[in-house]
């Protein structure tokens, strides 16, 4: 029997703990410990899965949480620090030991250092990163990401990708630059590819892939590929916000890197019973010209590591700092819509690989933020396509996860 022990953050006063047994094909709701309110986005330690970061999405105000885990899956609260700004939801922890707090709801971020001898302490003089934005306009970061030697904060409100560098002392962080997005796209998560940037973006529900520029600095290089993500059945009257994007880790039972972004149907008069799906892409580089005559048909305007590591989120190859950064990257390319996969889930808020390490990339489980509860799907046909393994509907709003130990 293989069990898998999953964590889910949600909006709620806990975080759930989930077993998952591949083999009877079984996800089982096993404990909920309590948390304080809202703990929406939650991420292991890169190379100890034994502590667990969250944030408290509160507005106002907001904080960042450790947690010690368990051989059964439960936690115990250690530290709790404020993150500085309102609404945070995303963290996670960088190579140099800092833990990330983005402030969705204020125009700001934290990168939080930890304790050099214990990571399950915060230090309480990290300063809170501004944005340089104009006076009123908006302002949303979404989640950081770590390439090479600079974070990356996709601003769903101001349309830009900052590229942040360390700047000093341990949370001494400032602002080098910033990519540009398209006004109205709304950058909500990215993933890093072989020095091509992946935006799924929420307002448009597009994924795009471009190169990034050498830093510091403000270039931003033409897009290599810009589709829809959303189904082309989708019902009428249904209105998109895509969400989240994960990039496999290649190995020899899924050769090939792939993408998985998920739509959420938010239209409160709009539900479709199949519920929101999973669309699965594969890049192709170098083909521009297959590009303008294949996507006719919806075109629409952490450490580097070739495996994650034990302590991986099980975000994939996209999810390491750099990524394979040092490689050029194409100039054309091809995004290819593989599969639109029915999840029965409604509004996939989040999604999670299984770890490289012991097989658990072979599932992919996500959550519904309101009805549908949480799914385990396997990855089939080299990860081409995914089929319904489990479902457990003892809660609803499981927003994040994380596979701890076997």
């Amino acid at each position: 029997m293989v069990n898998f022990t999953i964590l889910a953050g949600g909006f709620s006063t806990f975080i759930a703990t989930y077993v998952f047994d591949s083999d009877a094909s079984t996800l089982s709701l096993t404990q909920q410990t309590e948390t304080g309110p809202s703990p929406s986005w939650i991420a292991s330690h890169p190379t100890n899965l034994s502590i667990l970061y969250a944030v408290n999405e509160l507005n106002p105000g907001g904080n960042l949480q450790s947690f010690t885990v368990d051989s059964t899956g439960g936690l115990q609260n250690i530290d709790n620090v404020t993150t500085g700004g309102n609404g945070p939801t995303f963290t996670v922890m960088l190579s140099t030991g800092e833990v990330t707090a983005m402030n969705f709801g204020s125009p700001n971020c934290s990168f939080v250092a930890t304790d050099p001898n214990d990571p399950l302490r915060f230090e309480r003089d990290s300063p809170v990163i501004s944005f340089p934005i104009p006076d009123g306009a908006p302002s949303n970061p979404h989640m950081s990401l770590e390439v090479n030697d600079e974070v990356l904060v996709p601003d769903l409100g101001g349309d830009k990708i900052w590229r942040i560098a360390r700047d000093g002392a341990p949370g001494n962080f400032k602002v080098q630059g910033q990519i540009d997005i398209d006004q109205g796209a709304g950058p909500r998560h990215i993933a890093v590819l072989d020095n091509i940037l992946f935006t799924v973006h929420e307002k448009t529900s597009t994924l795009t892939a471009q190169a990034i520029p050498a830093a510091p600095n403000g270039t931003t290089f033409p897009l290599i590929a810009n589709v829809s993500i959303i189904p082309e059945d989708a019902l009428p009257g249904s209105q998109f916000a895509a969400a989240e994007i994960l990039i496999s880790t290649p190995t020899d039972a899924f050769p090939n890197p792939l993408i998985y972004v998920s739509n959420r149907n938010i239209s409160p008069n709009v539900t479709d019973p199949r519920g929101d799906t999973i669309a699965i892409f594969e890049f192709v580089s170098g083909a521009a010209d297959a590009q303008a005559a294949g996507n006719t048909r919806r075109m629409l305007r952490r450490p580097s590591r070739s495996r994650p590591n034990k302590g991986g989120n099980g975000q994939g190859a996209g999810a390491g700092a750099g990524a394979g950064a040092d490689t050029a990257a194409p100039a054309s390319g091809q995004l290819n819509l593989l599969a639109q996969v029915p999840t029965g889930l409604q509004q996939i808020r989040s999604m999670a690989l299984g770890r490289v390490d012991d097989g658990g990339d072979e599932f992919i489980i996500a959550g519904a933020n309101t009805v549908g509860g949480v799914a385990v799907f396997q990855r089939v046909d080299g990860g081409r396509n995914l089929t319904l393994v489990a479902r457990n509907e003892d809660l609803q709003n499981r927003t994040s996860f994380v596979f701890v130990e076997q």
